[in-house]
């Protein structure tokens, strides 16, 4: 599953994943999710004009699921581990991602220190930079 950051960068600025992360999202027996949450993230900055995000929430949704990416929604049972994450930084959005990936047994491509840092072994966790 992408993070937000991987996300944006495999849609806009694909030069700026890792070789290991061009090597897994090019491989055609891997299935790709991307959460409901990053969409989210995107369009709630977009909304609150955060001067280094001008993206469109839904055109890169489109683009996704066009690329067969699957959308991963977020349910109750990832909010439920929310309570039982290791602890991390508190941005919310990566919190619910963690879940999401804990839940579902996806390895994460992120290039979140935070993430990298508390939740290897928690969750399996691919650098993307």
């Amino acid at each position: 599953m992408l993070d937000t950051h991987a996300l944006i960068w495999l849609a806009g600025e694909p030069e700026k994943l890792s070789s290991e992360a061009i090597a897994i999202l090019s491989d055609d027996n891997n299935r790709f999710y991307f959460s409901s949450v990053s969409i989210q993230e995107i369009a709630i900055k977009t909304a609150l004009n955060k001067s280094s995000f001008s993206i469109d929430a839904e055109a890169i949704t489109k683009g996704l699921l066009s690329a067969d990416y699957l959308e991963l929604p977020m349910h109750a049972t990832h909010a439920y581990n929310l309570a039982d994450l290791p602890e991390m930084h508190q941005d919310p959005f990566d919190r619910m991602l963690v879940s999401q990936a804990k839940i579902e047994g996806l390895a994460l491509i992120t290039n979140d220190g935070n993430i990298i840092k508390y939740c290897s072994g928690y969750i399996s966790v691919i650098e993307c930079c």
